[in-house]
């Protein structure tokens, strides 16, 4: 009679609320499962019933701190294996499992996906196309990339996630202003050439280098025209046999191989431009973790595959050194629709379509989610509502930072 694995025990990291299906999933497999998160989110919707124990932090942005944290949790625990559930948490969760030396993602390895330094410069080592770039590092470099790159540029910080963080800089002077406020923290900073383009993301599953499942989708906005100029955020899938699927399935192997390590596995969400002025396609950036806005969610309408779950089977695959192997895939197409509402509750009971098969439940927040096999039909209606979402329920806030660098 063959023995039972023995169960594992899991730390999970958090600075935001997400990962609830991998947690169930962990839970489900028989595993330990502990969380380490911030304070502020100790009320919000946490599977609890799911977790044997949560240690809350007023903050997880010092490692040190982060380090110290788990090392306490482990005076009682024999953590076996440690998973960041948010982008900010990829890079620290390396740095514990080589505090800890447990299996897993190194830091070392997990910065060409969380340092858009790091990707840009691995990925153009390797031939794969990104808008022109440079460190902020020697001002004569500096001086000389500007003078040769026409405006307008964006300074973006190196570890922030999406588009936080970003300027938009329209002439040299003002980069400098910019540097000068930033101080010692202006290395921590990139300068990009700003390129009029439509934004796509790919979605895809990893397994020992090789990319076994992806799904391509269109951002209706680019994710930095939401967040910067107020919006809503929507996107849809695209067919497989389209020239935008078969073309960015290509370039995201390649990106994945560049930026990954031998034997890499897990889920990985990277996005792409293809510039208004010649149709080039232009890697832009990756991370290896679940995309937000609920976009595993829009997956799995479509497809039946969840993201977080998949990473979850991945990392006890890992850990107990089993093969891992895709689940059914059904072709099916879905879009999501997101936006900041200035109604506490909003009444979305207007959208009642019979593609519409979820709504978002978060105060002062307005989002579905439509399914179809028809991809079209995907499309017209995440536009439609897209345009409706704006009048009926958009809010706009100012767009923030968390000051994170390392």
């Amino acid at each position: 009679m063959q023995e039972r694995p023995q169960p594992l025990t899991v730390l999970c990291l958090s600075s935001a609320v997400k990962g609830q299906r991998l947690i169930r999933a962990l839970k489900a497999a028989g595993c330990r499962v502990f969380l380490l998160t911030e304070e502020r989110w100790r009320n919000e919707d946490w599977p609890y019933d799911a977790l044997d124990g949560v240690h809350y932090m007023h903050s997880l942005a010092n490692r040190r701190h982060v380090i110290n944290a788990a090392a306490y949790m482990a005076r009682g625990l024999k953590i076996d294996l440690i998973i960041p559930l948010d982008e900010y948490e990829v890079e620290t969760a390396g740095v514990l499992r080589e505090h800890f030396q447990l299996p897993g993602m190194t830091a070392s390895q997990a910065r060409p996906f969380c340092d858009k330094l790091a990707m840009r410069v691995r990925a153009q080592a390797a031939g794969i196309p990104t808008p022109s770039f440079v460190p902020i590092f020697n001002y004569d470099a500096l001086r000389e990339w500007m003078r040769v790159t026409p405006p307008p540029w964006l300074l973006k910080p190196r570890h922030e996630a999406g588009a936080m963080g970003i300027k938009r800089c329209e002439h040299s002077e003002q980069v400098w202003r910019l540097l000068d406020q930033l101080g010692d923290e202006q290395s921590f900073r990139l300068l990009e050439e700003f390129v009029p383009s439509d934004v796509f993301h790919v979605d895809a599953i990893v397994w020992q280098g090789q990319v076994l499942f992806s799904t391509v989708s269109a951002y209706g906005q680019p994710p930095l025209a939401v967040s910067h100029g107020g919006g809503v955020f929507h996107s849809w899938m695209l067919p497989e046999e389209s020239e935008e699927s078969q073309a960015l399935r290509e370039l995201n192997a390649r990106v994945i191989a560049a930026l990954g390590y031998p034997g890499f596995s897990g889920i990985v969400h990277a996005e792409f431009l293809r510039a208004h002025s010649d149709g080039r396609w232009l890697f832009l950036e990756a991370a290896a973790r679940v995309g937000g806005a609920h976009i595993s969610d829009m997956i799995e309408f479509a497809t039946g595959v969840n993201l977080w779950v998949e990473w979850a089977r991945i990392e006890l695959a890992l850990a107990r050194g089993e093969p891992y192997h895709l689940p059914a895939v059904r072709r099916g197409f879905a879009g999501v629709v997101i936006c900041l509402a200035r109604q506490p509750q909003p009444d979305l009971s207007a959208y009642n379509d019979p593609e519409v098969v979820w709504h978002l439940e978060k105060k002062h927040h307005a989002g579905l989610i439509v399914a179809s096999p028809d991809p079209e039909r995907v499309r017209w209606l995440v536009k439609t509502y897209a345009n409706r979402f704006a009048t009926d329920f958009l809010a706009r806030a100012e767009p923030w930072e968390t000051g994170r660098n390392v």
